[in-house]
């Protein structure tokens, strides 16, 4: 077949009727010209608010934290506060029949587990547990200061009187000095054959580097108010009349001494001329001596001597909440001082 006898036909185009709108090209471009920077703006504004929101919920979370933070610090606070004042180491009340233990460790200071505050506290607790049939101390001390033995000798004193209960020490590896002048309290000391017991003494130590510094050709400069003020300064010298009434007052804390352990001891001493100069002495020769009374630990005394082998320590020990709050106390008292010596008038 020829195609020429068929040419393609072509579909004439509609034309528009008279109500269609006419848009020209160019305002159409127009319009969307126009539009286009209300568009940007209206994105500006919505990532600006969202931008602000968020700030605003970061602030509130801040916030929530900051408040968080402080309770938690405020509540680990009241808690240190309260396991101070609760210290749980000494039971306050046992009903059953027992031995009550107090001991004394280490060096006998102001401060330490051995003082006086502690020692006592626990005393008085165990002295007035009805189920107490006796007290032990358990002591293994080098001794200390004799005012805070003398404290705890006397308030053992005081507490036997009152509740007529009979007190026993039991000496582990040392009870010397202070420790003695404690021990000496009860009505029976126990110890073991190797311990070490005495040194019924007084001592007063320090240092001179006057000598030293004449060497060196260093000045001392020390200016006081008194003549005696500096008598102690380990750089200044001592003079006689300094060191004899050092000397004195000395003898006077040893002839206390000397008086409590033979009030304790009584009839029981058998005193030599060395018995009071500072020496100490065995297990074995303190009982020979009458230092002590025999052999013995403390589940023997428990057990032979109180008849009740069941023991209940009543030790007082500070715990670290009790350090804890001693150092924020000093913490806060020193921020205190400083503030108010910012605060004080000066010359400058």
């Amino acid at each position: 077949m020829n195609d020429n006898n068929n040419p393609e036909r072509i579909e004439p185009v509609p034309s528009p009727g008279p109500d269609a709108p006419v848009t020209p090209p160019l305002a159409a471009a127009s319009d969307v010209a126009n539009k286009a920077p209300a568009l940007a703006a209206g994105w500006e504004r919505a990532t600006l608010e969202k931008l602000a929101f968020a700030a605003l919920e970061e602030q509130k979370s801040m916030r929530r934290w900051k408040t968080f933070v402080r309770l938690a610090w405020l509540g680990f606070f009241i808690a240190l506060v309260w396991l101070a004042m609760h210290r749980g180491s000494t039971p306050s009340s046992v009903s059953s029949p027992h031995t009550a233990l107090v001991e004394i460790r280490g060096e006998i200071s102001e401060g330490s587990d051995a003082s006086a505050e502690f020692v006592n506290s626990a005393l008085r607790a165990a002295f007035e547990d009805e189920g107490a049939r006796a007290v032990v101390l358990l002591i293994n001390s080098p001794g200390g200061s004799p005012v805070q033995a003398g404290m705890m000798n006397d308030e053992i004193l005081r507490l036997k009187a009152k509740h007529k209960k009979p007190v026993y020490a039991v000496v582990e590896e040392t009870c010397a000095s202070a420790a003695y002048y404690i021990a000496v309290a009860a009505d029976q000391i126990y110890v073991d054959k190797a311990s070490i017991v005495g040194s019924i003494g007084v001592l007063m130590d320090g240092f001179g580097f006057t000598g030293l510094m004449d060497k060196l050709g260093v000045e001392r400069r020390l200016l006081t108010a008194g003549d005696n003020k500096g008598f102690l300064d380990p750089f200044s010298n001592q003079s006689e009349r300094q060191r004899a009434y050092a000397q004195t007052m000395l003898n006077q804390i040893h002839q206390q001494f000397i008086t409590v352990v033979k009030n304790g001891r009584g009839d029981r001493l058998k005193e030599t001329p060395e018995m009071f100069s500072g020496l100490f002495w065995s297990g074995q020769q303190a009982v020979s001596l009458g230092l002590a009374d025999q052999f013995g630990s403390l589940e023997f005394v428990a057990r032979e001597v109180v008849k009740t082998e069941d023991i209940i320590d009543y030790t007082r020990r500070e715990n670290v909440a009790e350090r804890l709050v001693k150092r924020f106390g000093a913490a806060l008292g020193e921020g205190a001082m400083k503030a108010a010596l910012r605060s004080a008038p000066a010359f400058r």
